[in-house]
């Protein structure tokens, strides 16, 4: 008897529900994203994440013919956290040149190995990804078709011989927090693309977008998501460092 093939991403059967929501009101709506979701749809033919969010709410405010749902950022697939989307097109345009303008703070944590030198710092690189193979590059100086990233990172604690960085990003580019860290010696747990030396079982790895926050771009008034860690027995260890966070 053939045994039935496993899927890489366990978690992409499940439907949004009322425990990913972490936020919601009539613009808009933040999920907690579990590693392995796509955010929109790819070759793959996987359900992507903002389809399963139309699902959710469509069926919870009883819309007939479906519901508007503008994407506005993205997370790479083995990477979990704060995901927002825009359920009106008046939000999904401000949000769009509120990113733009990086009036919007993301707040990162990811799990390392070794222990990064400096314990905190500035990095600039200039990257490029190559398409075909789905990896960036970092160059120390800009270089022909090179785009300018920048992030600001620290160590924030040490729990069994791994290390917790918080990194802030500054600009948003293809994979940046995954190849900067990579420079610094410092390869994400699980990531081996960009140089850990074995990859995860359920093909994730230990980033997790852990806040974000800004200026409401309608009601003006502040707005602060905050994402718990997944619960795998291994990052929810990290949780205790997050303490003063809320």
């Amino acid at each position: 008897m053939v045994e039935p093939k496993k899927k890489r991403y366990p978690n992409i059967v499940k439907d949004i529900s009322d425990t990913d929501v972490l936020y919601e009101d009539n613009h808009l709506i933040a999920i907690n994203k579990r590693a392995g979701d796509i955010v929109q749809v790819d070759t793959t033919g996987d359900e992507s994440l903002d389809e399963k969010v139309k699902k959710y709410i469509a069926k919870k405010y009883n819309k007939l013919n479906g519901a508007f749902l503008g994407v506005v950022h993205r997370l790479d697939r083995p990477v979990s956290g704060v995901i927002l989307f825009a359920k009106t097109s008046k939000a999904l345009d401000r949000i769009n040149r509120m990113f733009k303008e990086r009036e919007m703070h993301k707040t990162y944590w990811a799990v390392v190995r070794n222990k990064p030198v400096p314990e905190s710092g500035n990095l600039v690189h200039w990257l490029i990804k190559n398409p075909q193979k789905n990896i960036t590059k970092a160059y120390d100086q800009e270089v022909e078709g090179s785009m300018r990233a920048e992030l600001n990172y620290k160590l924030i604690g040490e729990l069994g011989g791994y290390y917790l960085i918080e990194v802030d990003p500054i600009t948003g580019r293809p994979h940046q927090i995954r190849v900067q860290l990579s420079t610094l010696n410092c390869p994400i747990v699980g990531d081996n693309k960009y140089g850990y030396p074995r990859g995860s079982l359920k093909k994730t790895i230990c980033l997790h977008a852990r806040r974000l926050q800004f200026i409401h771009p309608v009601k003006k008034e502040p707005v602060n998501i905050f994402a718990e860690l997944p619960s795998d027995g291994f990052w929810d260890r990290f949780e205790i460092f997050g303490e003063d966070e809320l």
